[in-house]
């Protein structure tokens, strides 16, 4: 028990968060990992979360006073905008959320309220901090889950009933210590048989809890959200849990009792109190599709998708406090990242007050030949690797030979030229229409060596890549 509460101890004096170790330079470095090019882009969400690190180092009194510095990424699809704000989240080790702007309408119609988001970013830091939680009660746990699974394999033995004269009394007692005097070495050797995983395969009778909430759907407009926070809560306490017996194996039991032991260790108003925590401090909400949204000149009445968005977009960016089932969670503090191609309004088109909240403005470039290049070869995720280990689960050794990498990425490059530029998406499809043949003969194949070279990528793509119609549907 005391070594479970001094591992409690040095975990909460060790939390410190990710970024505070992280110079802009190797946040940098770690982004280059996965993403191509992009470098201004990189920079400056580099710079933007070492202000955060910044702001806390900062006195008390000032340190309220630094907003963030919100960023506008302009970039046509697929040159690695998402793909920048999902990295940084996880480089800071921040609850991340992506939204469409688009899916948001102006207060008063139905759809998602604006202030939705902020919700659905606390829950993603409740269930971070819980699991946070969890690993530091998990050798805890694991104990008493064993402990329990022991006492259901190994029944205690009932108290003997106090009835009985005297001297049969005693008689019986010293019976009964003998009897327990040999239970701890039973129950020590099975503890070695369940470690040892000879009982795998025995089943035991285990009580579990099952929930008895009725289904209920609730259909709510914007701004009208808050009504659902407790309804689980409420039909809860009117519908008790009910135990029902399992006969489950032995490993299924051990999992069951664990995660009720970590349920119980766990202290849900510390995890909350944290959650709301790394939501103000470090939460990042990603607005996609912002350009969407910016600028109005439809004279067709009033559009619920563009200016009305921007008003209700406008206090959650500029700092207010948002209800949610945890409790108040202010957004001064939020990091957005915005993003948008802006290839039919700009960003001044946006509201005055909105485009004062996104000082940083970065412009990412569309994607070369030679880009392509260096996506399907270089990130640590890269989309050869990803096929060549794909194909490694069933026994066959894929080669890309240096040629067909140049030819996939000039081929990409030109249909993208042609049809709609959607970027690195263009690989994908590119790459599973090349490898389609071999993914479907694969645990067939008697050649456990396959190399596309160049040949083989001319053969399979430019007859579709020729016909502009067969490409379009296609490619």
């Amino acid at each position: 028990m005391f070594e479970y509460e001094e591992t409690m101890e040095k975990a909460q004096e060790e939390e410190t968060p990710r970024q505070k170790v992280l110079t802009p330079r190797e946040i940098v470095c770690e982004l280059d990992k996965y993403i191509i090019g992009q470098d201004q882009a990189k920079r400056s969400v580099a710079i933007a979360l070492r202000n955060r690190w910044r702001r806390q180092q900062v006195a008390a009194e000032l340190r309220d006073e630094i907003a963030p510095k919100n960023i506008i990424m302009m970039g046509p699809t697929g040159v690695g905008k998402t793909e920048i704000a999902r990295r940084l989240a996880r480089l800071a080790n921040s609850p991340f959320l992506k939204v469409e702007a688009t899916k948001f309408t102006e207060v008063g119609y139905v759809g998602r309220d604006v202030e939705s988001m902020v919700r659905d970013l606390s829950e993603l830091a409740v269930n971070m901090a819980k699991k946070e939680e969890q690993e530091i009660v998990e050798s805890r746990a694991a104990e008493l889950a064993e402990e329990r699974l022991l006492d259901i394999l190994l029944p205690k033995k009932t108290e003997e009933t106090q009835e009985e004269e005297e001297g049969e009394k005693e008689r019986i007692l010293e019976v009964v210590k003998s009897d327990r005097d040999g239970m701890p070495s039973t129950r020590e050797k099975l503890r070695r048989m369940l470690r040892s995983g000879k009982m795998d395969k025995r089943y035991v009778d285990l009580e579990v809890s099952s929930s008895n909430i009725p289904m209920v759907e609730i259909f709510s407009s914007a701004g009208m959200e808050e009504m659902e926070f407790n309804v689980k809560e409420i039909f809860g306490n009117m519908f008790p849990q009910k135990k029902k017996k399992r006969r489950v194996k032995i490993p299924e039991a051990m999992e069951i009792l664990f995660q009720e032991e970590s349920q119980r260790l766990i202290d849900m108003d510390k995890v909350v109190e944290k959650a709301i925590r790394i939501t103000e401090q470090n939460g990042i909400i990603f607005l996609d599709e912002l350009d969407k949204v910016a600028g109005s000149g439809s004279s067709h009445g009033p559009d619920v998708s563009r200016e009305g968005v921007q008003r209700d977009l406008l206090p959650i960016v500029e700092g207010s406090t948002v209800a949610t089932k945890y409790g108040m969670i202010k957004t001064d503090h939020i990091l957005f990242i915005a993003a948008g191609a802006f290839n039919v309004s700009k960003p001044s088109d946006l509201l005055p007050e909105l485009q004062g909240r996104f000082p940083i403005r970065v412009e990412l470039d569309s994607l070369t030949t030679e880009d392509f290049v260096r996506i399907l070869l270089e990130p640590k995720n890269a989309l050869i690797t990803q096929y060549e280990a794909l194909m490694a689960t069933e026994g066959i050794e894929l080669i890309f030979e240096d040629e067909s990498v140049e030819a996939i990425a000039e081929m990409a490059s030109k249909v993208n030229d042609r049809m709609e530029n959607i970027g690195a998406r263009r690989l994908h499809t590119i790459m599973e229409k090349l490898v389609d043949e071999i993914s479907f003969d694969a645990p067939n194949l008697d050649e456990k060596s396959v190399t596309i070279d160049k040949s083989y990528v001319t053969e399979k793509l430019e007859d579709i890549l020729e016909d502009e119609n067969l490409s379009r549907y296609i490619l």
